[in-house]
């Protein structure tokens, strides 16, 4: 098992690639703490995780844009766990699509989501992880954080921020043994895709959108929320002990151009 005995925490865990990433992290052997607004969707995970007869699934209730609640629900998550050694920071959504006329109360979710619960949980987690003796911190940001996006400014620029945030804590915690990486999703098959590409609600729009995308991928698809959680699970693992600093994408192949 790749994560034998280890204590992980996930963010955004009921949905998505952080739901992947609770099942295989609990798959794996790690004992998981899994955090997110929505408490009835962690209790239906909850009884999936039990139902593969993995270790009880350890559940949180917390609106990540507060800071009170992003910094309490870590250390709850280190208490109820007995510490922590892998935490997949993954909480976004996808922000305000215009420029022009922005509404700035959703500017400013945008960007707590996205960077401020990101900076808050690096912050917090970082003593656990010393009192273990290291850990693997892992962002998620997205192919929008490596290269600008046209449709989603904002949000490029939020994980822009979560990309050089990454890199500089990869130095700063380097000498505790613990490593800080990224993993870059391309547009992937998850609740939050139609936030991007349906915004305006006009169902042509949305298909020109995905089409727009489709045809920038090499591999011709959308990425898979487990392809995602399989990329944590490696930056998770002792398998990439020599690996921080990383912004991995996940896109096939968008990013090359």
């Amino acid at each position: 098992m790749r994560l034998k005995d280890k204590l992980a925490v996930v963010t955004a865990a009921a949905s998505g690639m952080g739901r992947e990433g609770v099942l295989r992290f609990a798959r794996e052997g790690a004992r998981v703490a899994a955090i997110d607004l929505n408490a009835q969707a962690l209790a239906q995970l909850a009884i999936e995780v039990a139902e593969h007869g993995h270790a009880p699934l350890e559940t949180l209730v917390a609106d990540l844009s507060d800071p009170v609640q992003a910094r309490g629900s870590i250390h709850e998550a280190a208490a109820r766990l007995g510490g922590i050694d892998v935490l997949w920071a993954h909480a976004g959504i996808p922000g305000p699509a215009t420029v022009e006329g922005m509404d700035l109360d959703e500017y400013r979710r945008a960007i707590d989501l996205n960077v401020t619960s990101a900076v808050l949980a690096a912050g917090e987690v970082a003593r656990h992880m010393r009192a273990r003796g290291g850990g693997s911190l892992i962002f998620t940001a997205s192919v929008s954080g490596l290269v600008g996006s046209m449709m989603s400014p904002v949000y490029s620029a939020a994980k822009f921020a979560v990309v050089g945030f990454a890199k500089s804590a990869a130095q700063r915690f380097a000498a505790d043994g613990i490593r800080v990486n990224v993993v870059c999703p391309g547009l992937t098959e998850t609740p939050m895709k139609q936030g991007f590409v349906g915004r305006s609600g006009d169902p042509e729009e949305t298909a020109a959108n995905e089409r727009k995308l489709l045809a920038a991928i090499p591999m011709a698809r959308f990425g898979l929320a487990h392809e995602v959680a399989d990329a944590a699970l490696w930056l998770a693992s002792d398998e990439s002990s020599y690996v921080t600093g990383v912004a991995l994408p996940v896109d096939g192949g968008y990013t090359c151009r």
